[in-house]
């Protein structure tokens, strides 16, 4: 028995033109990511998501179709850079003394910092307003002071000021003060900062 009611087929939607709208998609992504980057580098340290869109040749509502706001565009650029720098920083450092080892951690401080430089200072603009940047802005703190601590002996971890002078001369805010503030280059930053560690070194009391 017939209803007498035609059947309606559903559209046929042809693979090639799904994929191609997703590959569309990834591209747009992309290239607001590599925009934001792209200006915090050349100087803007706080680029509206206009700029964004601007620099990345798409339109403002594709920018905030790919990120519900700047706080997810943020976390999409702190993965980017972690990716970059996390081999540097967990990188086994050799079996010697272990002022040799916080020599090689000088090295690689200087390398992370340098290549962070310009969006830790934009990161340090935004993070009062950012609950996603003021939470990792702590947990970077952490971080890089657990990579000290564990380089030390137990003796060396005793002497509390001299750890919390150590902490301080490797921190990211003297690397700044050198770099920003006191626009030195990176080389001669870098030296001040190994002067700094082996001036703290100097002191710290070994216990027995």
């Amino acid at each position: 028995m017939t209803t007498g009611v035609k059947k309606i087929d559903a559209p046929k939607i042809e693979p090639g033109r799904v994929d191609g709208r997703r590959e569309r998609g990834r591209s747009s992504h992309k290239r607001i990511v590599e925009a934001m980057m792209e200006l915090i580098v050349a100087g803007d340290l706080s680029p509206s998501a206009a700029r964004v869109a601007e620099e990345a040749g798409i339109g403002l509502r594709t920018v905030f179709r790919h990120f519900d706001d700047m706080d997810a565009l943020y976390a999409e650029i702190t993965a980017t850079i972690t990716e970059r720098v996390m081999p540097i920083v967990v990188a086994p450092y050799p079996d010697q003394p272990w002022r040799a080892n916080i020599g090689e951690l000088v090295r690689r401080r200087v390398d992370v910092f340098e290549a962070t430089l310009p969006f830790r200072l934009a990161a340090n603009i935004k993070r009062y307003q950012s609950p996603f940047l003021m939470g990792q802005y702590s947990r970077v703190v952490m971080l890089e002071r657990e990579l000290i601590v564990r380089l030390l002996p137990a003796s060396v971890r005793a002497d509390r000021i001299g750890v919390e002078a150590l902490c301080a001369a490797l921190s990211f805010q003297t690397w700044r003060t050198l770099r920003h503030d006191q626009s030195l280059s990176a080389e001669e930053a870098g030296a001040v900062m190994g002067q700094m560690v082996d001036a703290v070194m100097t002191t710290i009391v070994e216990e027995d």
